[in-house]
């Protein structure tokens, strides 16, 4: 089960039935069954407080995800920074959907075990989450 919370933030028109279903549909082409996940919007100052307290990084991210997932049932926390989303869609000059698009699913691939600390593994990752935006754009429109 999906479920999505949001900490001190509101995303205008934001479609949690699309989402969950463009999820699931990832895992399944992915080769996973979706378990408990919760998908956690909030601010920079409350991701940031995270990334110091879990995983000892002194830097602002849009995305930090929990990895619970055994035998291939997806389970996880993500916390997602709507701001960060908002300042990289305008950077990378994008709807802000489509930049939302792409940090969710980010996090779903991380679950799903694709990794992005070498540049061989970010080009990779990249690759997945065009692949999907790119599947699912056409019917969110």
């Amino acid at each position: 089960m999906i479920s999505f919370d949001f900490i001190d933030i509101e995303i205008p028109g934001f479609d949690s039935e699309f989402f969950v279903y463009s999820i699931n549909d990832l895992l399944e082409n992915e080769g996973f069954v979706c378990g408990d996940v919760s998908i956690v919007f909030c601010k920079d100052e409350y991701l940031l407080g995270i990334n110091r307290q879990y995983l000892n990084h002194d830097y602002h991210t849009d995305i930090i995800t929990f990895d619970y997932s055994i035998d291939g049932v997806i389970s996880g926390d993500l916390f997602i920074s709507f701001e960060r989303v908002i300042e990289n869609a305008f950077e990378f000059k994008v709807e802000n959907k489509i930049e939302l698009m792409r940090v969710i699913y980010h996090g779903f691939l991380h679950l799903c075990g694709y990794k992005d600390k070498s540049e061989e593994n970010t080009v990779e990752m990249r690759s997945k989450e065009d692949f999907y935006i790119s599947r699912y754009v056409s019917r969110e429109t």
